[in-house]
């Protein structure tokens, strides 16, 4: 019988929309495996992809729904599943630089995942400055539950240039089940399980806030601190009317400099992101002749890991709100306000340190991301002005078909009346910001990536 989508997997088909894309992605840098050229690492990926997607058969899985739409839809194969749609080459006019190819990623995230296939894409684009190439990936939220099912991008890498041994495919698709066969099954699966056909209707005539709330839990202690979450969000031109059109910013840098600040001012390395993002955004704002006065506050929901329980191996994703004092002039003490409010977090005895979630989910960020991203989707926009997710990642090198990944950039959706969506991932001693954004909204969306820069020298500076 076909696996049936749960409430939630199903409500982000629900709630997916001309404006509000529900697929998370990446986009990762890569140096050619040595003595390979662009087709050899084109077919190299596309073996390679070809081979991994035998771990997790979702991949090769479509979304059919029921006739009447009396139960969820269910996962069947795809029995015409053909893999050359799905890993796709693309190239940028040589020598392609960053410019081009942020430009060509907005472009990509824009448009929809095809529903009549399996809801992915991995683009390999060609043709970067110094031999480089990229690989771009889209995952339907659908598809990515943050538990069984791993981001495509994350499948193909290994901590060697030696691709692990994969075992041998011997795939062959199940007949796919007619539109009466899905009618039966819907009938009697609510037989055997009454309490369905209301799991059923509330996915299709609500938001995805009450089954968002009972899948990922909500963590009492770190709720509760977040007092600020009650009242509406201050407001902010990082809440807009979004349209259907992406900009993508980028922004690199050292992760020794946020443990250094760390050292000299104390909080957590997540601490002095927070504040970093904090100065970007009161840099960006005045850029934008807007009025920044003393007590400015742009509101953060920031995904946090909780663990399931005491003594418990997994961990879960809740929200956590938290007010970024853009008025304050003063890097270090905009860190110890940022620091201090996140410190009802640190000493709830629920919070999962990066070396823990690292461990739990080998190099995961996409998947993780895409927990994040679905947990907001479920939230009002009005309880928030953007969102601002940090995973981290393993501190050595990783491959895929023998080529390095260089650098690596979250690309997490946006939600309703939200201009921006802010994305960070660390990885071998540096930290990497995805900024997806609204086309018209955020015509500047690589000057609040520059501020990112700026506002961590701000930070730099004040050790030195």
């Amino acid at each position: 019988m076909s696996e049936r989508l749960s409430a939630l997997d199903v409500s982000f088909l629900y709630l997916e929309s001309p404006t509000t894309a529900m697929h998370v992605g990446e986009v990762a840098i890569f140096r050619p495996a040595e003595g390979s050229d662009a087709n050899d690492q084109y077919d190299a990926l596309r073996r390679l992809v070809g081979a991994r997607i035998s771990m997790v058969p979702r991949y090769r899985q479509k979304v059919r729904f029921v006739p009447g739409r009396i139960a969820n839809p269910v996962w069947v194969d795809d029995e015409a599943f053909d893999l050359s749609y799905h890993v796709r080459r693309s190239a940028l006019p040589r020598p392609g630089t960053l410019d081009q190819l942020r430009e060509l990623v907005g472009r990509v995230q824009s448009r929809h995942l095809d529903r009549s296939r399996p809801l992915w894409e991995l683009y390999v684009v060609e043709g970067l400055e110094d031999g480089r190439f990229a690989i771009l990936t889209k995952t339907h939220h659908a598809m990515v539950d943050g538990a069984d099912v791993l981001d495509i991008g994350s499948l193909i890498l290994d901590p060697l240039p030696q691709p692990r041994e994969t075992p041998t495919d011997g795939w062959l698709p199940e007949r796919e089940p007619s539109s009466v066969g899905l009618v039966v099954d819907a009938v009697a699966d609510t037989l055997r399980r009454p309490t369905q056909l209301l799991e059923t209707v509330r996915a299709g005539v609500t938001d995805a806030r009450a089954v968002t709330t009972r899948t990922f839990g909500a963590a009492a202690t770190v709720l509760s601190a977040a007092r600020s979450s009650l009242r509406p969000a201050p407001p902010s031109p990082l809440n807009a009317v979004v349209g259907e059109q992406r900009r993508f910013g980028m922004a690199a840098t050292d992760l020794e400099d946020y443990r250094r600040v760390r050292a000299a001012h104390g909080g957590t390395v997540n601490d002095v992101v927070l504040a970093v993002v904090t100065g970007a955004l009161r840099i960006w704002l005045l850029t934008r002749g807007e009025s920044v006065t003393p007590a400015a506050a742009v509101r953060a929901m920031v995904p946090v890991s909780v663990q399931d329980g005491v003594g418990a191996r997994g961990s879960r994703v809740t929200s956590y709100f938290v007010d970024l004092p853009v008025g304050e002039p003063s890097p270090v003490v905009r860190l110890h306000q940022v620091s201090y409010a996140m410190k009802a977090h640190k000493e709830s005895g629920h919070a999962v340190g990066a070396p823990a979630l690292v461990a739990l989910s080998g190099f995961a960020p996409p998947t993780i991301h895409s927990a994040a991203a679905r947990l907001a989707s479920g939230l009002t926009s009005r309880l928030f002005n953007v969102v601002v997710t940090n995973v981290p990642g393993p501190q050595y090198p990783l491959f895929a078909a023998g080529a390095q990944m260089l650098e690596t950039y979250p690309v997490d959706p946006l939600g309703r009346g939200q201009a921006v969506s802010v994305g960070l991932t660390s990885y071998d001693g540096a930290v990497y910001f995805g900024l997806n954004a609204d086309r018209d909204a955020m015509p500047d969306v690589e000057v609040l990536a520059q501020c990112l820069e700026e506002s961590l020298a701000e930070l730099v500076e004040t050790v030195r």
